[in-house]
């Protein structure tokens, strides 16, 4: 992997982001380093200046380590494309409207997409059909 040396006044900065930024942590001094590290920067001098902001960190200094018994167990996030999750139901009987008193209604969860039909009946052949038309 290459790395940028940066220049000793853009370290502050980014040690600052490491450690405390919106993905930071507030972790120790080699973590956070680690996360310079796997940021792409580099300079001679990182662990000891690593060290030394962690040492002035007030929040991480009031926490305290976190032991594995306080930690929340990660659990995977589902991934789910667009068009991948669907909700379909009926609303109805609505008063008769051209012999439709039914309204079937599919909705697509991520994009929210919505279709809708007006059917005569409630049926798993209405169903049927409204799907073939719909991913035909």
């Amino acid at each position: 992997m290459i790395r940028r040396c940066v220049a000793s006044q853009e370290v502050v900065n980014i040690l600052t982001a490491c450690h405390s930024g919106p993905t930071g942590g507030h972790y120790g001094a080699n973590y956070t380093a680690k996360k310079v590290f796997d940021s792409g920067f580099y300079w001679p001098m990182i662990y000891k200046d690593a060290h030394d902001l962690f040492t002035r960190c007030d929040t991480y200094q009031r926490q305290g380590k976190i032991s594995q018994r306080d930690e929340m167990p990660q659990n995977s996030i589902q991934v789910c494309e667009i068009f991948d999750v669907w909700a379909i139901d009926f609303m109805g009987p609505f008063p008769s409207s051209r012999g439709n008193k039914y309204i079937l209604v599919a909705v697509d969860y991520l994009s929210k997409w919505v279709e809708a039909k007006a059917l005569p009946t409630n049926d798993a052949r209405a169903v049927s059909k409204f799907l073939k038309s719909l991913f035909a």
